[in-house]
C-alpha cells in the first residue's frame, strides 16, 4: 500500500512539474527574440568604452531639454525632471549595450530567466547590489517600484507594462514578473531596463508631485552633489559604488563631477558655451550646428565640431498637424500644404546642404518603407484595404521635391488643384471655404531662430492665398499647449529605434491621442494604425516585426500627417577639445559616459594629438 501511495504521489508531483511553464537557464542577457546576444556571459566590457581610461576630472554639459526643471526625478508627467537621473542616481536592473539593436546585460540583477512560454520574467538580484546609504537593494523594492511607476509614474509605463499582471516577491533576491500574454516581444526587456527605488526612502515623499528639489537616495554610479533649482546641477561620482567594477559598468563614468546646464533658449545656450561656461553641447538645431560656432576657436580646434554615433538610427522630425482642428480633417489640405515647404532651397540656403530629407517614420533604418510591398506586407496590409489610402498598396511614398531655387510654381499649381477639390477656392487675395472662412492656420514656436526655416514656408503659403502666422512662446507655456492639444501645427520629433514596441501606441494609439502625457501630438485616431501598431508589438520574429512596421510606415507616409523634415548624418556634437574618446565608437549613442578627461583646460588640434594617449580622433573612430 506504501508503494502505492508513494507511487501515486510521484506521479502527482510529475504531472504538476509538467503543467508548470518551463523556464529557459537564467541568463546574462535578454535579447527581443531569443537570438544570442553580442558579449558572451563571460565578457569582460563592452567593446565600445576603453576599460583603462582614467577617472578624475569634470564635464559640463547643456541640458538636451530647453526650459527650467520644476523638480529631480524624470519618471512623472508632472512639469519638468532631470533625465540624468535614471541611470547617473538609479541603477536599473540591466543596462542596454549601445552596438546592438537591442540587449540588456544584467546590472542589478545577476541574472534573468525568461519563461519558455513567454508568460513570466524573474530577475536574480546581485548580492552586492546595494544603495548609497549601505541598504541592500531587494526584490520588494523592485515590486516597490514597479507599483510606485504604474501607479503615480508617467502614461508611458501603463501603456507600456499594461501585460503585466502580477509581481511576485519569491525571496529577497528573487522576484518574478507574470505577463496576462505573451504578445509584447520587448516587454521583458523594458521591464529589465526599469531603475530599483528604495522603498524605505520614497514611502514617505510625495514621488506623484515630483518631490521637489530635495535630493533623492540613490545606488548609481553618481551622487547629487549641488542642486541650484531650475538652472543646473551637478552629479559627484561615487568611488566605492557597488556596480563599478562590473562588465557593464569598466570603461564608463569617468568624471568625478559632471554638470548639466540648463537654457530657457537655444542661442543663449550656444553663446555660454562660446564663453567657456561649459564643455559640450548636442546640437539639435540645423541652423545651429551649420553657423552658429564658427570663429577662432573652432578654426585652432580649441572648439571641436563633429557628426558622432553616424551609423545611429535618426529620430524623425516633422511639422504636426492637429487633426482635431477642422482644416486639416481632409487629407486633400495636408497633402496639398506639404508640398509647399521648399526642403532643397532651405537646406542650401541655411544649412549648407549638409541634412537629408525625411521620407519615412524610420528614417536611416531597415524599417523604413522605401520598395513597393512584400508579398508578405500586402498579406498583412490587405484587411486594412478601404480602411487606408489606396496608394499605400501600389506606390512607394516619395517626399516632394524642387529644384532648389526658391521657385515653386509647380508646387503651388498642384497644391491649389488638390485645395480645389477639398472645396477652397480663390476670393481676392485668398482662399476660402464654402462659408467663406478663410484657410489659415498658426505654427506655434518655443525655439529661438527657428523663425529663420518657417518664413520661406509662409512666403510659399501666402503665394497661394493661404495665411500662415509663427507664434512664439516660453517654453513652460509650450508645454502646457501641447499638453492640452492647443495648437494648429508645431515641430516635433520622435524617437526611432531598431526594435520598436509599445512606444509606438503612445506616439501614435488612438487610445491617448488626447492624453496630455502621451506623445501623440497629431491627435491621431486610426484603427488601421492601431492595428499595425498591434501586429508590429505581437510579432514573432525579427522579419515579422520589420514587415509591420514597413506597413505601418507606409500608412503613416500616405496619410499625410506631418510634413517630413530631415535628419543629420550622425549626432551634432559640439564640445571644448579637452576629452578622450574610446578608438572603437558606440554604433547608436554619442555616449558621453565613455569619454574622460585629458586636460582641464582646451586645447589646440596639435597639442591634443601630442597629449592624446589612447584617445581617438572623431575622424578616426571606427
Amino acid at each position: 500500500m506504501g508503494f502505492v501511495r508513494s507511487s501515486f504521489l510521484a506521479a502527482a508531483l510529475a504531472l504538476l512539474a509538467a503543467l508548470q511553464p518551463l523556464s529557459a537557464a537564467p541568463e546574462h542577457a535578454l535579447t527581443v527574440y531569443g537570438e544570442a546576444p553580442r558579449y558572451a556571459a563571460d565578457f569582460k566590457h563592452f567593446d565600445y568604452v576603453n576599460p583603462d581610461a582614467p577617472k578624475g576630472g569634470s564635464m559640463r554639459r547643456s541640458a538636451q531639454e530647453i526650459g527650467q526643471f520644476d523638480h529631480l526625478i524624470p519618471y512623472v508627467d508632472k512639469g519638468m525632471g532631470v533625465a540624468q537621473i535614471d541611470k547617473l542616481l538609479y541603477s536599473p536592473l540591466a543596462v542596454r549595450s549601445l552596438d546592438e539593436p537591442y540587449t540588456v546585460y544584467g546590472l542589478v540583477a545577476r541574472r534573468m530567466e525568461r519563461s519558455s512560454d513567454g508568460l513570466s520574467l524573474r530577475f536574480y538580484l546581485d548580492p552586492q547590489a546595494r544603495f548609497a546609504d549601505g541598504t541592500p537593494i531587494t526584490a520588494s523594492d523592485v515590486k516597490y517600484t514597479f507599483d510606485l511607476l504604474m501607479s503615480q509614474g508617467k502614461l508611458e509605463y501603463r501603456t507600456q507594462f499594461e501585460a503585466v499582471k502580477n509581481v511576485e516577491v519569491e525571496s529577497a533576491s528573487q522576484v518574478r514578473f507574470d505577463f496576462s500574454n505573451a504578445d509584447n516581444r520587448t516587454l521583458p526587456l523594458e521591464l529589465a531596463s526599469l531603475p530599483v527605488l528604495p522603498e524605505h526612502w520614497w514611502k514617505s515623499r510625495d514621488f506623484a508631485g515630483g518631490a521637489g528639489f530635495e535630493v533623492p537616495l540613490g545606488s548609481g554610479p553618481y551622487r547629487i552633489a549641488k542642486v541650484d533649482a531650475g538652472r543646473s546641477i551637478t552629479f559627484e561620482r561615487d568611488p566605492d559604488w557597488w556596480g563599478r567594477d562590473k562588465p557593464v559598468s569598466r570603461g564608463l563614468y569617468n568624471f568625478d563631477s559632471f554638470r548639466i546646464e540648463y537654457f530657457g533658449d537655444t542661442d543663449v545656450a550656444r553663446q555660454v558655451l562660446l564663453g567657456g561656461g561649459y564643455d559640450y553641447n548636442r546640437e539639435y538645431s540645423a541652423t545651429g550646428y551649420t553657423i552658429r560656432y564658427d570663429g577662432q576657436a573652432l578654426t585652432d580646434g580649441l572648439l571641436q565640431k563633429a557628426h558622432l554615433a553616424k551609423g545611429a538610427v535618426q529620430n524623425s522630425q516633422g511639422f504636426i498637424f492637429n487633426l482635431d482642428r477642422p482644416v486639416f480633417k481632409d487629407r486633400r489640405v495636408r497633402q496639398a500644404l506639404a508640398l509647399l515647404w521648399d526642403f532643397e532651397w532651405t537646406n542650401r540656403q541655411m544649412m549648407r546642404n549638409m541634412y537629408i530629407r525625411q521620407s519615412s517614420y524610420f528614417s536611416n533604418s531597415a524599417l523604413a518603407a522605401t520598395a513597393l510591398p512584400s508579398p508578405h506586407e500586402l498579406e498583412i496590409l490587405e484587411p486594412l484595404r478601404g480602411k487606408v489610402p489606396d496608394e499605400v498598396f501600389t506606390q512607394v511614398f516619395q517626399t516632394p521635391t524642387t529644384q532648389g531655387t526658391g521657385f515653386i510654381r509647380d508646387k503651388q499649381l498642384q497644391a491649389l488643384a488638390l485645395l480645389k477639390e477639398a472645396g477652397w477656392t480663390p476670393e481676392g487675395d485668398q482662399l476660402v471655404n464654402a462659408q467663406g472662412e478663410p484657410l489659415s492656420f498658426t505654427f506655434l514656436n518655443a525655439q529661438s531662430g527657428f523663425e529663420r526655416l518657417l518664413l520661406p514656408f509662409k512666403r510659399n503659403l501666402a503665394q497661394i492665398g493661404i495665411r500662415f502666422d509663427i507664434r512664439r512662446i516660453d517654453p513652460a507655456q509650450y508645454l502646457n499647449r501641447v499638453m492640452a492639444r492647443d495648437y494648429d501645427m508645431i515641430v516635433t520629433g520622435y524617437t526611432v529605434t531598431t526594435s520598436p514596441g509599445l512606444e509606438l501606441y503612445n506616439n501614435f494609439g488612438s487610445k491617448v491621442a488626447r492624453d496630455p502625457g502621451s506623445n501623440n501630438v497629431m491627435v491621431l485616431q486610426d484603427p488601421a494604425v492601431d492595428a499595425l501598431i498591434e501586429g508590429l508589438v505581437k510579432a514573432g520574429s525579427q522579419a515579422d516585426m520589420v514587415d509591420h512596421a514597413r506597413c505601418l510606415d507606409r500608412v503613416l507616409q500616405w496619410g499625410y500627417y506631418w510634413i517630413p523634415n530631415y535628419y543629420p548624418p550622425g549626432a551634432s556634437t559640439v564640445w571644448w577639445n579637452r576629452f578622450g574618446m574610446p578608438a572603437i565608437a558606440a554604433r547608436n549613442s554619442e555616449a558621453i559616459e565613455t569619454w574622460w578627461e585629458i586636460s582641464p583646460t582646451a586645447l589646440t588640434r596639435e597639442a591634443f594629438i601630442a597629449r592624446r594617449g589612447a584617445s581617438a580622433l572623431p575622424w578616426e573612430m571606427q
